[in-house]
């Protein structure tokens, strides 16, 4: 079930969505009617929302999102004729993903681009998950308030987010709409199946993807371009793919963590420095966020 709901939202007509995304809109005087969420699941609908199917549609289902509220419903053309009898405004086109993500970030005031958003892939699950935390806690040590997207533990600053993995893209948007309004400088999210449907992250601007490896390995720009096509986030030229470098590896082995993880762990923070320093951040206050740490935690 999922929403970008009114408490995020910005207003929108159907006349806007009809010229911006390319819709028909039937009928055509509706177009000053106003819109104030997005749902894709009929459970999830609620007066004044933009009715989205994301599996398929049916005059029924375009029905019942009237009875709980919804002011319009997003068809495709083949569906036209059998939806001639709907009581509801309705915009008529096929919407991919990367056009439905770009509704629901226009929607939810485009959250990714008052954040910075660091996304990691490469590895296995574990592998993601452990560099998912080990970003989160140095853009801590270095200040920033952070919110992590992870299917193994989501939160915005210290508190907990309650999320139904793997997100959609509206649950995407709804969550870094939050992210945003708590107070957060940056987010850090996991590519991964668990975590994330296809395309879930149309809509959403990526300013660092740290892959598990090295940089000059050149397996880095095939592993993503693979995350990009299958998540749907932009990757442009102000995106920064990067890997693990010597300079971050001798960073990071000045301050090892003793114990059995200790290489792997030296491994992970050298990819969080890198991703780090690819943001712009010095590698002086790296080094002395992590020396203070350290020497905390002796």
């Amino acid at each position: 079930m999922s929403a970008v709901s009114e408490s995020v939202a910005r207003r929108m007509t159907l006349g806007y969505l009809s010229e911006h995304y390319g819709c028909g809109l039937v009928p055509p005087f509706t177009a000053n009617v106003t819109v104030t969420s997005l749902a894709d699941d009929v459970r999830s609908v609620a007066p004044g929302a933009l009715f989205v199917p994301r599996d398929g549609v049916d005059a029924n289902m375009i029905e019942q999102a009237q009875e709980r509220g919804a002011y319009a419903a997003v068809i495709p053309p083949t569906m036209r004729a059998a939806c001639a009898a709907c009581e509801i405004p309705l915009l008529v086109g096929d919407l991919d993903d990367r056009q439905l993500g770009a509704i629901a970030a226009d929607m939810a005031g485009s959250p990714s681009s008052m954040l910075a958003v660091f996304a990691v892939t490469g590895g296995d699950a574990d592998a993601i998950h452990a560099n998912v935390r080990r970003v989160a806690r140095l853009l801590h040590m270095l200040g920033n308030p952070v919110s992590v997207i992870d299917a193994a533990g989501s939160q915005s600053l210290e508190r907990r987010l309650q999320l139904d993995y793997p997100l959609g893209i509206l649950d995407v948007q709804r969550a870094l709409a939050v992210c945003q309004e708590d107070g957060a400088a940056a987010v850090i999210v996991a590519l991964d199946e668990a975590t994330f449907r296809s395309g879930a992250l149309s809509g959403v601007n990526v300013d660092v993807l740290g892959v598990d490896g090295m940089d000059s390995d050149p397996r880095k720009h095939d592993l993503g371009r693979a995350a990009c096509g299958r998540y749907g986030f932009v990757m442009d030229k102000q995106t920064h793919l990067v890997g693990r470098t010597a300079e971050s590896d001798q960073t990071a082995m000045q301050f090892p963590v003793e114990g059995d993880e200790g290489m792997a762990d030296v491994k992970r923070a050298s990819l969080a420095i890198a991703m780090v320093m690819a943001a712009g951040v010095r590698r002086s206050n790296i080094r002395n966020a992590l020396r203070v740490s350290h020497d905390l935690s002796r």
